[in-house]
C-alpha cells in the first residue's frame, strides 16, 4: 500500500546516468501524467543500457522482464549497490519480500552507508510490523537527511502505532523537505479520516499535484484495515481504484478485505483481475487458491448463524460447534446487554495455513487460532478446526468464545477500541466461560514479569503492533487479560462494560482509566503491577528451581526411579501450578503413583491437571479410565466431555462417552456420540452402527434404528447383536 508507485523521489541519489531519462519518467508518474509516463518508460525499455531497460520494463509493468534485466545489470556492475537496491524494491513491490531483503543486504555489503538500502530494509520490516522498521528508517535518515521517502515511512509507522501526534510531526517534516511529499500528505489525510473528518484539506493538496494519486486512498485503506474498520477500508480502496484502476496492490487489498468479510464472489473477481494482469504477489496467489478450495465447504444456516465446515469433517463437528455458537451468542447478548444486527458467519478451516491466508493473505502467522472481521452488517469469524493442529494443543471452544467476544465488543464500539482492551477482554472471557478453558500463565509471560517487561497501559497496544522481543505479542495478550481480571476483581465486571461504552464514545485510554476507574494511568499501572506481582510471587521466586526440578524429574522418569519422581514432583509442583504443557509435573506424578500401584493418588493428580486446563487427550482419557475404575462414572463422563471441546475427532472418545451416557439413560447425548463414531469411519463399522441403533431404539426412533442395524449387518452379516436387535425391531 505504502510502496506502490513511490520509487522515484530520490532516484537521482540512487543511480548515476548520463541522461536524466529515468528521473523524467519518474516525475511524469509522480504528477499523474500516466500516458506520458508510459511513453517515457517505453523509451527506457528500448535503451542499450541494461539497468535503464530494467527501469523501463518495471514502469511498463513487465515485472519479470524487469527482474531479468536487473539481474543482468547487477552482474555487469558488481560494485553498484544502487542497482541491487532497485532490484530489491522491485521484488518488494511485486515478488518476494524475503528475496528483496537479500538484495538490500547485498547492497550494504558493497556500500555500508547506502541510505536507500536501509530504507529498503525498513520497508521489508514494516510489512511484518517489526520494531526494526523504525530503526532502519532512522538509520536511512541519519545517512541521508534529504531522503524524503524514509521520513514519510517514519510518519507511516507512527500512525500504525496510533500515535497521531508523532505521525503528524513526522509527516510535516517530510512535507517541509519536499512540497511534493505525497505519502507524507497521505498520512496526514489518514489521520483526518481515522478521526472521522472525511473532508480533509490534504486530499486537495495531493490531487493538485497528482490528480490520479489513488495511492493516498490506498494508504487510508491500510490504516482502516489495521484498526479493524473493514468497510471503511474497502471504500478507500475503491476510491483509490477510481482514480487509478491500475493500482494493483490496492486492487489486491480490496479483494483480500472483501474475502475477510465473506464477500467471496467479488473478492475472487478482484484478485483474478490482479493475476491476469501479472500482479502475482503472495497475497493474490494464496487468496485465489484458498477461494478455489471453498467448493469443499458445506454451509449450515440457522436464524442467527452461518456455519461453514469442511465436508469431510462436517458430520463430526457440526453437532458440537453449532450449539456452542448458539450458546455463546445467547450468553453474550445477556452479558454485554446488546443484540447483534446480523447473523454470525463462522468458517472453520481444517488446514491451518488456510486460516493464515484468510487472515493476512499469506502463511506465516503460526500462532494464530482465530480471527474476527466485523462491520455494521457483517459478523465473520474464522478459526482453526481441531483437526488442523495436534490433538490436545488447541481448545476450539475457548477460541470460539474469545472471537465471539470480539464480535460483540467491536460491534458495540464500531471497531473504535484499543487492541489491548478487546484482546484482553476476550482472554478474560475464555476463563469466565469455564475455569479450565483460558490460557494458563505461560513461561513467556512469567519471564516477562520476572524481568519487568510488562508495558504501561497507555503503551500496551504497541506490544501487539510493534513487538520489541519475539514473545511480546503473547505476553501482551496475557497482560491484557490480566488487566481485565484485575479490573473485574477490584471494581466489578460492570466497569468493563463502562469501558466498552467509553471507547464507543471515542475516548482514549488515559481518559477511560481516569473516568471509569477514578485513577491516573500511572497510578493504575502501579496498582496493577503490585497485584500481578503478588499473584505470581511464588512462581517468579522459584522459577529457576522449578526448571531445574523438572529436568531432574524427566531424568528420574527415564530410569523409572519413581520415588525420586514423587519426592521432587511433590516438592516443586505448586511452585508453578499453571504449567500443564508437555512434561507437566502432574503427569509425571500420576505416572509414578500408578507405577507404584497407588491409583487413587494418580487419579488425584490428573484431576488437578484437568481442572487447571491440561489438554493432552491421552492423559484425559487416562483420567477417565481411572475414574471409571474407581466407580466415579460421572467424573469419567465429565473428563471425556472436556475432550469434545478440545479434539472431537477421536473415535475412542465418542465410543466411551456414548457408553457412559447410554448407561445413565442420557439418550440424546449417546446418539450424538455414536453418530460421531460413525462419521469418523471407524475400523469396526458394524459395532458403530449397532451402538447407534441401540441408542436410537431407546429414543423410540425405530425407523432410524432399523436403518442403522441394516448398515451394521451390511458391514458384518454375521454380527449376532445386530441380528438380534433387527428381530426385536421387526416385531
Amino acid at each position: 500500500i505504502f510502496r506502490t508507485g513511490k520509487w522515484g523521489l530520490s532516484i537521482l541519489s540512487l543511480v548515476s546516468l548520463s541522461a536524466a531519462t529515468v528521473p523524467e519518467c519518474t516525475r511524469l508518474q509522480q504528477h499523474g501524467k500516466l500516458a506520458e509516463a508510459q511513453a517515457c518508460y517505453t523509451s527506457l525499455a528500448n535503451s542499450r543500457d541494461t539497468y535503464t531497460r530494467a527501469e523501463g520494463f518495471w514502469g511498463l509493468e513487465r515485472y519479470q522482464d524487469a527482474a531479468d534485466q536487473f539481474e543482468v545489470a547487477a552482474g555487469e556492475q558488481k560494485n553498484n549497490a544502487n542497482i541491487r537496491v532497485r532490484w530489491g524494491r522491485l521484488y518488494l513491490e511485486r515478488f518476494d519480500k524475503a528475496e528483496a531483503g537479500k538484495h538490500f543486504q547485498e547492497a550494504l555489503q558493497i556500500d555500508d552507508k547506502n541510505a536507500a538500502a536501509y530504507l529498503g530494509l525498513a520497508l521489508v520490516a514494516s510489512d511484518g510490523f517489526s520494531i526494526k522498521a523504525v530503526e532502519y528508517a532512522q538509520k536511512a535518515i541519519g545517512l541521508n537527511p534529504k531522503l524524503v521517502e524514509a521520513q514519510e515511512l517514519l510518519a507511516f509507522l507512527a500512525l500504525e502505532d496510533n500515535d497521531f501526534e508523532k505521525a503528524a510531526k513526522e509527516a510535516d517534516k517530510a512535507i517541509a523537505m519536499s512540497p511534493e511529499a505525497l505519502d507524507g500528505m497521505a498520512v496526514r489525510a489518514s489521520i483526518d479520516w481515522l478521526n472521522d473528518k472525511p473532508g480533509t484539506e490534504w486530499t486537495n493538496r495531493i490531487l493538485k499535484i497528482n490528480p490520479v494519486y489513488g495511492d493516498a486512498y490506498a494508504t487510508g485503506g491500510h490504516f482502516f484495515f489495521i484498526n479493524r474498520r473493514y468497510e471503511e477500508g474497502i471504500k478507500m480502496y475503491r476510491k483509490a481504484l477510481e482514480l487509478n484502476p491500475r493500482l494493483w496492490d490496492a486492487k489486491a487489498q480490496l479483494g483480500v478485505n472483501l474475502m475477510r468479510l465473506g464477500q467471496d464472489v467479488e473478492a475472487y473477481q478482484q484478485l483474478e483481475d490482479c493475476f491476469k494482469n501479472h500482479y502475482t504477489s503472495s497475497e493474490v496467489v494464496n487468496s485465489l487458491r484458498l477461494l478455489d478450495t471453498y467448493t469443499h465447504l458445506v454451509t449450515f444456516k440457522t436464524s442467527n448463524t452461518v456455519l461453514r465446515l469442511d465436508k469431510k469433517e462436517a458430520d463430526v463437528l457440526r453437532p458440537y460447534i453449532e450449539p456452542e455458537l448458539q450458546r455463546v451468542i445467547a450468553t453474550y447478548e445477556k452479558k454485554y446487554k446488546m443484540k447483534l444486527k446480523a447473523p454470525v458467519q463462522l468458517d472453520v478451516y481444517s488446514n491451518h495455513s488456510d486460516l493464515e491466508i484468510r487472515t493476512v493473505g499469506m502463511p506465516g502467522l503460526g500462532g494464530i487460532l482465530g480471527v474476527t472481521f466485523t462491520a455494521p452488517a457483517t459478523n465473520v469469524v474464522a478459526m482453526d478446526s481441531p483437526s488442523s493442529r495436534p490433538p490436545g494443543s488447541f481448545h476450539w471452544a475457548s477460541t470460539l468464545w474469545h472471537e465471539m467476544s470480539h464480535v460483540f465488543v467491536l460491534t458495540e464500539t464500531l471497531n473504535r477500541v484499543p487492541r489491548w482492551f478487546t484482546e484482553g477482554l476476550a482472554v478474560y472471557e475464555e476463563t469466565a466461560a469455564a475455569p479450565d478453558w483460558g490460557d494458563r500463565l505461560d513461561l513467556e509471560a512469567l519471564t516477562a514479569i520476572e524481568k519487568k517487561k510488562l508495558l504501561p497501559i497507555e503503551r500496551l497496544d504497541r506490544g501487539f503492533m510493534r513487538p520489541e522481543y519475539p514473545t511480546q505479542v503473547l505476553v501482551s495478550y496475557f497482560q491484557g487479560g490480566q488487566i481485565c481480571t484485575f479490573i473485574a476483581e477490584k471494581w466489578g465486571y460492570g466497569k468493563l462494560l463502562d469501558m466498552i461504552h467509553s471507547y464507543a464514545a471515542l475516548k482514549p485510554t488515559p481518559d477511560v482509566i481516569r473516568q471509569d476507574l477514578g485513577l491516573a494511568p500511572e497510578e493504575f499501572d502501579k496498582q496493577f503491577l503490585a497485584w500481578i506481582e503478588a499473584r505470581t510471587k511464588i512462581q517468579v521466586e522459584h522459577l529457576a528451581e522449578w526448571r531445574k526440578g523438572v529436568k531432574e524429574i524427566i531424568d528420574a522418569q527415564t530410569v523409572e526411579k519413581w520415588d525420586d519422581v514423587l519426592a521432587k514432583g511433590n516438592a516443586i509442583r505448586d511452585w508453578y501450578p499453571d504449567y500443564v504443557e508437555h512434561g507437566s509435573v502432574y503427569e509425571a506424578l500420576a505416572q509414578a503413583y500408578e507405577a507404584k500401584g497407588e491409583k487413587a493418588a494418580a487419579r488425584a493428580q490428573l484431576e488437578k491437571y484437568s481442572s487447571v486446563g491440561g489438554r493432552n487427550s491421552v492423559t484425559i482419557k487416562k483420567l477417565a479410565t481411572l475414574e471409571e475404575e474407581a466407580g466415579h462414572k460421572d467424573k469419567a463422563e465429565a473428563a471425556l466431555t472436556r475432550l469434545n471441546f478440545i479434539y472431537p475427532q477421536d473415535e475412542e472418545l465418542h465410543r466411551r462417552l456414548g457408553g457412559l451416557l447410554l448407561a445413565r439413560n442420557s439418550v440424546d447425548g449417546a446418539i450424538r456420540e455414536y453418530q460421531a463414531v460413525v462419521a469418523l469411519k471407524p475400523i469396526d463399522p458394524a459395532a458403530a452402527h449397532y451402538s447407534l441403533a441401540r441408542a436410537l431404539n431407546m429414543a423410540k426412533r425405530t425407523e432410524e434404528a432399523r436403518d442403522e442395524v441394516i448398515l451394521a449387518l451390511e458391514a458384518a452379516p454375521g454380527y449376532k447383536p445386530a441380528q438380534q436387535l433387527l428381530l426385536e425391531l421387526s416385531k
